[in-house]
């Protein structure tokens, strides 16, 4: 089988070919501004080597999913997956070898960094069996290989940055060979960038950007200025899969396009200002009812028994048929450790759970006033963790330690401290992977990894192969039970 795709023609009109079975082994970074054809050289590669190996697609603009109407790419909408389902997803196609499209842009920019993170490690933690050659394309990846945090969360950083790290650094033993596209150099992670072996730039204007791409390209700095001067969907070639010396490429046409069509100059209609703002402000009112009137006064005398009721000293009485505040968190406690004891409740999304618990308090008349959806995803993670049994002192400190984490990870962490807390030298491995929804290993590895760097576990490997995980703040505690 042939192995190598034309992706454009020269300054002289020769073809420029693409050893794509080169390229697996050896990875492309692409990089170029806004503008400067960046989208439509990736479509290109991804056409011309459809039909050679598997692709897989991660695309937070929507940019690709044209792809699924010309070449059969399955295309997964990822704001309406879980992340354990995500996570299933990812093992599913290096099994059975789909090209797919992952569109993030249903999702906000931290949802789509943490979607891409799940899904890429989910490829890269599939079996040994399933390590068939793939193509991983990654569009605008300094989102998701950032060089600095910026307003993204520290977790969410380390999360995406070692997901990219393994696809460049250890991807190719596995058969992933990452693609991936920045508009600028600057932005993207250095380890990352580092572990390509073959470029094409396209046109930038920052000096540091230019001379980062000169660089890699291996051009001298008074040479970088021919970045600058590139036209729109002409590279700048450098690579073993390419050619061994920097050459110029015009990358040639594609079948699909984005579903968004990108359009030249349009003048604007020609209506009379007059006639314009008529048709602005036609029917206004129906497409925005006006907000509902406000409730009528309350009379005199209600409003002045109201006072006579709340002045200091006498006790304002409940109605008899509302639950206490007491008895309402009872029920709910109660209602959150049913869930939690549910088969597969963990691998649910937030969402849906808090749709469930909704619908559970609704029917359940001990519930006064139900919790909203922030403090409801906390408390079901302590509800996983079965603390119940334990003294309420230890588990009030328990509870305390965890009081920075964030809720997608506080569930394992309790359970660790549990595990701490009753002597035991490491948690059960499964409920661990209950709790955090995930029935990967490697996650669970990572996350015992996070845990350790962050300072709220101590690791201790011992010489015949054991293992102890201590949680600081429990010695003192568990030392006098």
């Amino acid at each position: 089988m042939r192995s190598d795709i034309i992706i454009g023609q020269a300054a002289d009109g020769s073809d420029i070919p693409v050893d794509i079975e080169e390229l697996l082994a050896s990875r492309l970074l692409v990089q170029g501004n806004s503008g400067s054809g960046k989208s439509h050289l990736l479509r290109r590669l991804l056409e011309e080597s459809a039909k050679l190996v598997q692709q897989v697609v991660i695309d937070p603009e929507g940019d690709f999913a044209s792809l699924s109407d010309h070449f059969g790419h399955v295309l997964i909408d990822g704001a309406s997956y879980s992340p354990a389902e995500i996570e299933a997803l990812a093992l599913r196609i290096r099994e059975h070898r789909a090209s797919v499209v992952l569109s993030l842009e249903g999702l906000e920019v931290e949802q789509q960094i943490r979607c891409a993170a799940q899904f890429l490690n989910g490829l890269f933690d599939a079996p040994r069996d399933h390590w068939f050659p793939a193509l991983v394309v990654v569009d605008e990846a300094q989102m998701f290989a950032p060089s600095v945090a910026g307003e993204i969360g520290e977790d969410t950083r380390r999360l995406t940055l070692s997901a990219m790290t393994n696809l460049m650094c250890r991807g190719r033993k596995r058969g992933l060979a990452g693609i991936v596209a920045t508009q600028r150099l600057a932005k993207l992670a250095k380890n990352v960038a580092a572990e390509a072996s073959n470029f094409l730039m396209g046109r930038t204007f920052l000096d540091i950007d230019m001379q980062r791409a000169a660089d890699l390209l291996g051009m001298e700095r008074r040479q970088a200025e021919r970045i600058r001067d590139l036209e729109r969907g002409h590279f700048l070639g450098l690579g073993p899969a390419i050619s061994r010396r920097p050459l110029a490429v015009k990358i040639g046409p594609v079948q699909s396009g984005p579903r968004t069509v990108e359009s030249g100059l349009l003048p604007p209609p020609d209506v009379e200002a007059a006639d314009m703002e008529a048709l602005l402000h036609e029917e206004l009112a129906v497409a925005a009812p006006p907000a509902p009137p406000p409730p009528p006064p309350r009379p005199v005398a209600d409003v002045a028994e109201h006072i006579e009721r709340a002045a200091p000293g006498v006790a304002t009485a409940e109605p008899a048929d509302m639950p206490s505040h007491t008895e309402s968190q009872q029920a709910i406690d109660r209602i959150l450790s049913q869930m939690a004891q549910e088969d597969g409740a963990t691998f649910r999304s937030p969402s849906r759970l808090y749709q469930d618990f909704a619908t559970r308090c609704r029917q359940d008349p001990g519930v006064a006033i139900p919790l909203d959806l922030t403090e409801f995803r906390r408390r079901f993670a302590i509800a996983s963790a079965s603390l119940d049994h334990l003294d309420p002192a230890l588990r009030a400190q328990i509870e305390s330690l965890g009081t920075n984490l964030s809720d997608d990870v506080l569930a394992p962490f309790l359970v660790i401290a549990r595990a701490a807390a009753e002597g035991l030298d490491e948690p059960d491995e499964e409920e661990l992977a209950r709790v955090y929804g995930s029935s990967s290993t490697g996650r669970i590895r990572r996350l015992l990894d996070h845990f350790e760097r962050s300072g709220h576990i101590v690791v201790r490997n011992e010489f015949g192969g054991g293992r102890r995980i201590f949680v600081p703040g429990l010695e003192e505690v568990t030392a006098g039970r």
